[in-house]
């Protein structure tokens, strides 16, 4: 048992410490995320997110010191589950945060909620984890997977587009783009297009597209995917021709890539850097001061992933063999997140509000998203009326 004394709170945002925990050991966190490959900097992006909260608390989560093991699942779901039991049962972790990616998170949740270790996912949100599959173990510091995309299918639909075409990777968290989109769009689909997760190459998609001449084209491409698919499109004579809808594709961490070719798209978002309440604004300077770069919504949900440990921590008093107290402390929240209002379902998904967003270039030159409009307030996920937790 943990035990500690004078804590920092729940929402403490400062870089400062509590007074000396009484800790046999110190708690640890593990954390996986692609950290190599063209989607790498998604994952970094969750990695400094962070360890810059637990830097702004002193070393410490509730008071009590914390070491921080990171592993790079390298977007391989084997690689992962590998990687998993090595923090499980070597390094005897205590939670496990991440991944970026649904299908490794698919792969890792069982083992790791199975242990009774609990598991804060700081962005994947499969479908499969929220309804049926869902787990006392699992909570998301993100979002579940639809819910963003149904940013877009909502603005579509209210756009009076006819007809659309979406393009997703096929894999889960694709499917589910699909999903969440059609939730809110009436109109046509013409086509449902399936490409390979990590496909860089969309020239036969894009005149496939281009041939259709759809009312808009809705596509969820991630990391570099979504960095060559966005400069395609633009060499292909498409942009001001076919709006250009998609979430996770233009953001923070493909911007400074896409530069001018993604200026004014939309996107759909949790949060965005210029999310208008003071805990982000401080978060926002003092990620780029530390790290150089734009964070993005991978960032904010790596932050706040270890804000809401800190407050699991503090609840229990350091005490992390009482599963129950400390599942009933996840539930309550009891954080300040850079989002503002948020709560959580019982399937361990946020409750919380989405935004459309903009591709914009900031006056010192450089790329980052900004909110439009307000698409949903306090939203909870499609899937939690299936989710049997009491």
């Amino acid at each position: 048992m943990r035990v500690m004394r004078n804590g920092l709170s729940a929402a403490a945002m400062l870089a400062c410490a509590g007074a000396p925990a009484l800790a046999a050991d110190p708690i640890k966190v593990g954390v996986v995320a692609t950290l190599s490959g063209p989607s790498a900097v998604l994952g970094q992006q969750v990695r400094d997110g962070f360890q810059l909260a637990i830097r702004q608390m002193g070393g410490q989560l509730g008071g009590v010191p914390t070491e921080v093991i990171v592993v790079d699942d390298e977007q391989k779901s084997d690689v992962a589950v590998g990687r998993v039991q090595t923090l499980l049962e070597r390094d005897q972790v205590d939670f496990v945060v991440g991944p970026v990616f649904s299908n490794v998170a698919q792969a890792i949740a069982k083992p790791i909620t199975e242990s009774e270790t609990f598991m804060i996912s700081a962005n994947a949100g499969p479908s499969t984890l929220a309804g049926a599959d869902c787990s006392p173990f699992f909570f998301s510091s993100a979002y579940q997977n639809d819910q963003v995309h149904a940013v877009l299918g909502k603005y579509a639909q209210d756009q009076g587009y006819p007809d659309v075409v979406l393009m997703t990777p096929n894999y889960q968290a694709g499917k589910d783009a699909m999903a969440g989109f059609k939730r809110y769009y009436q109109g046509e689909v013409v086509d449902e297009i399936f490409t390979q997760l990590g496909q860089l190459d969309f020239s036969a998609e894009l005149a496939r597209i281009a041939a259709y001449q759809p009312a808009a084209l809705y596509t969820f491409m991630p990391g570099g995917m979504g960095v060559n698919l966005v400069k395609q499109f633009s060499q292909a004579g498409l942009t001001g021709t076919i709006p250009f809808l998609s979430a996770f594709t233009v953001d923070e961490t493909t911007l400074p890539a896409e530069q001018d070719a993604a200026l004014g798209l939309y996107g759909g978002a949790n949060w965005a850097p210029t999310m208008n309440n003071p805990q982000s604004k401080t978060f926002v300077d003092a990620y780029e001061q530390a790290y150089g770069s734009v964070p993005g919504l991978y960032a904010m949900q790596g932050f706040d992933a270890a804000l809401l440990i800190d407050s699991v921590v503090d609840a229990v008093g350091g005490d992390l063999e009482d599963k129950a107290a400390m599942r009933t402390a996840f539930l309550a929240a009891d954080f300040i997140s850079l989002r503002g209002d948020f709560a959580f379902s019982k399937n361990g998904f946020p409750i919380q509000d989405f935004y459309l967003v903009q591709a914009a270039k900031r006056a010192d030159g450089k790329y980052q998203t900004e909110i439009v409009s307000k698409v949903f307030e306090d939203y909870a996920d499609d899937y939690v009326g299936a989710c049997t937790i009491d």
